[in-house]
C-alpha cells in the first residue's frame, strides 16, 4: 500500500483509509461486532493502516468495534476519531473544553488505547471560539493523549483561526467527482497552510459505483432515504454522472469505484480518501485504485466529460446542512 503524509507534522497514512461509520450505522443493516472486527482486520491485512471513526457513530458502538479490531496491532495503525456533539443531550454541536475532554477520555477507553493519532472537531461549534477548541486540543497533545489535530466540514476562516493556535494536520470533508465545492476555496487554503485533506464519501455515498439508479430502494434505516440528493428526481437527474464515470472506467478496464478513487488520489499528493464499506470485496476493489495511474490527458478528458454536469439535490437534510461551516 502506498503511503501519504498529512500535514506538516508528518502524519503518515495509507493512501486509502477505511471509513468505519457504515459498520455501525447509516448505510443499511449494521454489522455484528464480530463481523465488523473481521472486516477491519481484513482491511489491515490488505494494507490499510488508516481507520476513521467517531464517538457519535452508533453512538459509541463504532469506536468499540474499531478498538477491539485494532488493539492487537495498535502500533501499526493510525486511528482517527472525532468530538463535537452533545450526544447524550440535545445532539447539537458542543465543543466546550470540558466536553472535548470528556469525549477524549471516552474515546480512549472505547478504542483501547492511551493516545489518539488524529482527533477531529466533528463540526464547528458556533458558540465556542475556535481558539478555545484548538487550545484545548493543544493541551491534550501536550499531555500525550492526542498526536495530531484535525477539523471536519470547517470553513476557511475557522481553519485559519485553528491553525494559528495549533497546526491542523488534516481537514475531513466531502469531496468526489460528485461534490467538488472544496476546489473553490478549501483546497487552496489547505495547500497554502500545509494541511492534509481526507475526503469522505469519495464515491458519492455509493452513487459513483454505478450500483444506484432510479430503481434502487434503500432499506428503512439507510440515511440516504433522508438525503435530497438521493430522492427519486435527483437520482434520475444525476444518473448522467454515474453513467459517464462507468463509461470512462470501462474504457480503462477498471471499475467505476476505482476510477472515482483514482481521480481523487490524482488531485493532490496530500489527499487520503476514506471510502466506507461493509464488504471485504469492496475494500479489495478500492485498494486497487492505488495502482491506477491517470495521465494528464486522461484527467483532462475526465474533466471535459463531467464539467458540464450539474448535480441536483443537497448533500444533507436541512437540519444537518445548516451545521456545515462556511
Amino acid at each position: 500500500m502506498k503511503k501519504r503524509i498529512l500535514g506538516k507534522g508528518g502524519l503518515e497514512v495509507s493512501a486509502i483509509g477505511l471509513g468505519c461509520m457504515g459498520i455501525s450505522q447509516s448505510y443499511g443493516v449494521p454489522l455484528e461486532t464480530a463481523e465488523g472486527v473481521k472486516l477491519i482486520r481484513g482491511a489491515f491485512e490488505r494494507g490499510i493502516t488508516f481507520f476513521d471513526t467517531a464517538e457519535v457513530y452508533g453512538p459509541y458502538k463504532n469506536e468499540e468495534v474499531v478498538g477491539e479490531a485494532l488493539e492487537p496491532i495498535r502500533d501499526q495503525v493510525v486511528i482517527a476519531t472525532k468530538f463535537g456533539f452533545d450526544i447524550d443531550g440535545s445532539g447539537v454541536p458542543d465543543s466546550r473544553p470540558e466536553r472535548i475532554r470528556k469525549a477524549v477520555e471516552g474515546s480512549l477507553r472505547r478504542l483501547r488505547t492511551d493516545y489518539i493519532d488524529l482527533l477531529y472537531q466533528h463540526r464547528v461549534d458556533r458558540n465556542v471560539p475556535m481558539e478555545d477548541v484548538a487550545g484545548t486540543v493543544k493541551e491534550l497533545v501536550a499531555e500525550g493523549k492526542v498526536k495530531h489535530f484535525g477539523m471536519s466540514e470547517a470553513g476557511v476562516a475557522n481553519i485559519r483561526r485553528a491553525n494559528a493556535v495549533l497546526p491542523v494536520a488534516a481537514l475531513q470533508s466531502e469531496y468526489s467527482l460528485m461534490w467538488r465545492e472544496p476546489e473553490e476555496q478549501i483546497i487552496p487554503v489547505l495547500e497554502e497552510l500545509g494541511i492534509g485533506f481526507v475526503p469522505f464519501s469519495p464515491l458519492g455515498k455509493g452513487f459513483l459505483t454505478g450500483t444506484i439508479d432510479a430503481n434502487t430502494t434503500f432499506v428503512e434505516k439507510d440515511f440516504r432515504n433522508t438525503v435530497p440528493r438521493f430522492d427519486l428526481e435527483s437520482r434520475k437527474a444525476n444518473q448522467v454522472l454515474a453513467d459517464t464515470v462507468t463509461r470512462i472506467a470501462g474504457d480503462k478496464n477498471i471499475t467505476p469505484a476505482q476510477l472515482a478513487l483514482a481521480w481523487v488520489l490524482a488531485q493532490k499528493p496530500w489527499m487520503a480518501p476514506i471510502p466506507g464499506t461493509t464488504k471485504l470485496s469492496r475494500i479489495e476493489e478500492n485498494i486497487g485504485a492505488t495502482s491506477v495511474e491517470l495521465s494528464a490527458q486522461e484527467l483532462a478528458e475526465i474533466e471535459a466529460a463531467v464539467s458540464g454536469i450539474v448535480i441536483q439535490g443537497d448533500r444533507y437534510a436541512p437540519i444537518h446542512q445548516a451545521r456545515i461551516d462556511r
